[in-house]
């Protein structure tokens, strides 16, 4: 029996600097236990624990999460599949956007984060020309 894997529209991500888990299990159509042990799996997904080790995801996080998920329930991929297409397409395990970059890291480890984001940035703009063409 094969399973057909529909395409998933999910919400857009509000213009918030954090998410909590239950959020980010909403924008993202993951349960947030699979957040958690995505967070074992995929060294990129650093949440910020604070009281109580309570996870606060940023935007680039929930992106991240996003490209996962079509990666794993879209397009097929194992775990180190995922893994390993994330690393070799510019999300390697110390990938940051450019704007959380705090510590200069010197010019290139920006330019490789930030061309992610502009690419995932891409598919959300053409989903949303999707969502208001029907």
């Amino acid at each position: 029996m094969t399973a057909t894997i529909e395409k998933v529209v999910l919400p857009p991500i509000p213009a918030k600097r954090y998410f909590t888990i239950g959020e980010v299990s909403e924008l993202c159509g993951v349960k947030p236990h699979v957040l958690r042990y995505w967070e074992q799996e995929f060294t990129q997904l650093r949440p910020v624990k604070r009281r109580g080790n309570r996870r606060y995801y940023q935007h680039h996080e929930v992106l991240l999460i996003r490209r996962i998920r079509e990666l794993l329930y879209e397009q097929g991929f194992t775990i180190n599949g995922a893994r390993n297409r994330l690393e070799s397409h510019g999300g390697g395990a110390q990938g940051a956007p450019a704007d959380v970059v705090e510590e200069g890291e010197g010019a290139a480890a920006p330019a490789a984060a930030a061309t992610v984001d502009v690419e995932q940035l891409r598919k959300e703009l053409l989903h949303v020309i999707d969502l208001l063409g029907h």
